[in-house]
Parts: structure tokens; sequence; C-alpha cells
């Protein structure tokens, strides 16, 4: 897995993020959801290592990397906190400049990061989401059905991580024939820590207040995502069915939009890698971060 990457474990000052990056050329930064790790991308990862120097982290609270100890307002997991940490991961590696590909919870982050450091990204990728703000305030009985894991991992009176720690192969299912092995062994792993448990709750905690608080702040301000933004979403999920076109509700965000769905499930990266891999090549040589 990961073949020709490097594994390392990099300081960012709040917290250590354990790490994979390999390639040569155009830097460009992946960013994994819930309840995922870094491996999730471990076979887009090396077709994108063909063009271009890919980093590949463990968001904080995730997989191995480390989970800091959270406040009343949940600000240490706000995907702030997260984009500042990813940040300084890649100028410590090196790139004061470079594109970010979220997906999921990594969708926030990468997104976060281009509206709080326009100077540092050149292009964005958005997977499987809408921005915070748009979802709370959209909110309706559909939404609340559909996502109701947001508000049990959010909650705190009865902290959900309690609840999956008693049995986390309950709650999370998946499958090595989806994930491949060894991705798979790494995912398991995450979900049966405790630690990594709580500090996922934590970030839906955040993700239901401070950063609803931040995209909100956002939008009074007139604060937009300025660099090119390609939007995909998984035509076989539920986005579609909660919002009809996301381009709609992202064009209010971004100055330079363009997006379309893929056939596939939520996991693009685990059921289409191929060609999510073709469609993020394209996006990053038509906007400019090519060799």
């Amino acid at each position: 897995m990961f073949d020709g990457f490097a594994l390392d474990r990099v300081d960012v000052g709040e917290a250590q993020l354990r790490v994979r990056h390999g390639g040569s050329g155009p830097p460009v930064l992946l960013l994994h959801g819930h309840p995922r790790t870094h491996a999730t991308w471990h076979k887009v990862a090396p077709l994108l290592a063909e063009h271009h120097t890919v980093v590949c982290p463990d968001l904080r609270g995730y997989g191995q990397s480390s989970k800091p100890p959270t406040t009343p307002d949940h600000a240490p997991y706000s995907k702030r906190a997260m984009a500042g940490d990813c940040l300084r991961l890649m100028r410590l590696l090196g790139h004061a400049r470079f594109a970010v590909a979220g997906h999921d919870r990594g969708a926030y982050v990468a997104s976060r990061i281009a509206l709080d450091h326009p100077d540092a990204v050149t292009a964005l990728v958005v997977m499987d989401a809408i921005p915070i703000g748009e979802a709370l305030g959209r909110c309706n009985a559909k939404f609340a059905t559909s996502w109701w894991h947001w508000f049990f991992l959010g909650q705190t009176t009865k902290p959900a991580d309690e609840i999956i720690n008693a049995d986390p192969d309950a709650w999370y299912t998946s499958t090595a024939e989806q994930m491949g092995e060894e991705a798979w062994s790494d995912y398991l792993d995450a979900i049966h820590d405790p630690q990594t448990v709580r500090a996922m709750c934590e970030d839906y905690r955040a993700g239901l207040g401070i950063d609803r608080e931040h995209d909100d702040a956002d939008r009074r301000a007139g604060r937009r995502v300025t660099c090119p933004t390609l939007l995909l979403w998984a035509a076989k999920d539920d986005l579609e069915d909660l919002y009809g076109d996301p381009l709609r509700i992202w064009r209010d965000w971004a100055d330079d939009l363009r997006g379309h769905p893929l056939d596939s499930g939520h996991h693009l990266a685990e059921e289409i890698p191929r060609q999510l891999a073709a469609d993020l090549r394209g996006f990053l040589a038509e906007t400019g971060a090519r060799r």
C-alpha cells in the first residue's frame, strides 16, 4: 500500500499528524472523511503521484494522529483548527502553495483552508459535501432523518462515544473487500481505539456549533473561495436527494466553480479510484497545477 511513499509523523504545533507523502510535481493535499484514515486514498494517491507530490495525513483526532484535549466550545476539533494543522504540515514539507482535495469531513477542512488561507491554495476539490452552515441552515425533517448521525455523534449530555465504544463493529461497518486489506486493517485499529472514537465525535460536536459560527461569519462578511473549485458528488448517495443540484448552493461560496456527479456510492476513493484520479488530474491540469 502506498508503494514509494514515505510514512512520517510530523509535529505541527498543536498536534502531531501521521502522514504519507510521495511523488513529484505540483503538490496536492488529500483529506479523508469520517471514520476513515489517510489509507482511504491508497488507490488514488499513486495515480496522482505520477504528476504530483501527494500528501495524505490523518486529520487531527483521526487514525494515528494525536488527539488534543477539547474545550467546552470544541474549538480544538473545529475545521479551522484542522485547517491550521494542514497548512503547517504543508509548509513543513516545503509547500507554500498547494491544491487541496477533501472528502466528507475532509471536504469541510479543505474548504476552510481555502477560505482562511486563500494565498496558500491553488485549487480546491470538494467531494460529497455542502458547507456545514448551509447544511444546518437548511435542516428539515428529511435532513434530520437522513443525516441523524450528525446529531447523535454531536451529543454532549449523552455522549455517543460511550455507546459506540461498547461495540464499535456494530456502529461502524465496512469490509476488506471494499477498502483493501491493509486500509481496512488501519480503519479497524482506528474504530477500536476509544480515544479516536471520542475525537471523531468531537469533530461532529464542533460541526454543530463553532464550525457553523465560522461559516455564518464568512457569509455575513461576503468571504468566498477565490481559487478554482471542483465539486464532485456520488450519484448513488443522497446529496442530490437532499439539495437537488449541489452546484447551485456552492455558487454562493466559490467564484470559479465547476462540478458533476460520479457513478458511485459515498466512498469515491474506494469505489471508483481510477475515475476519481482521472477527474482530479484533469482539473489540476486545467487549472495549471501540473508539471
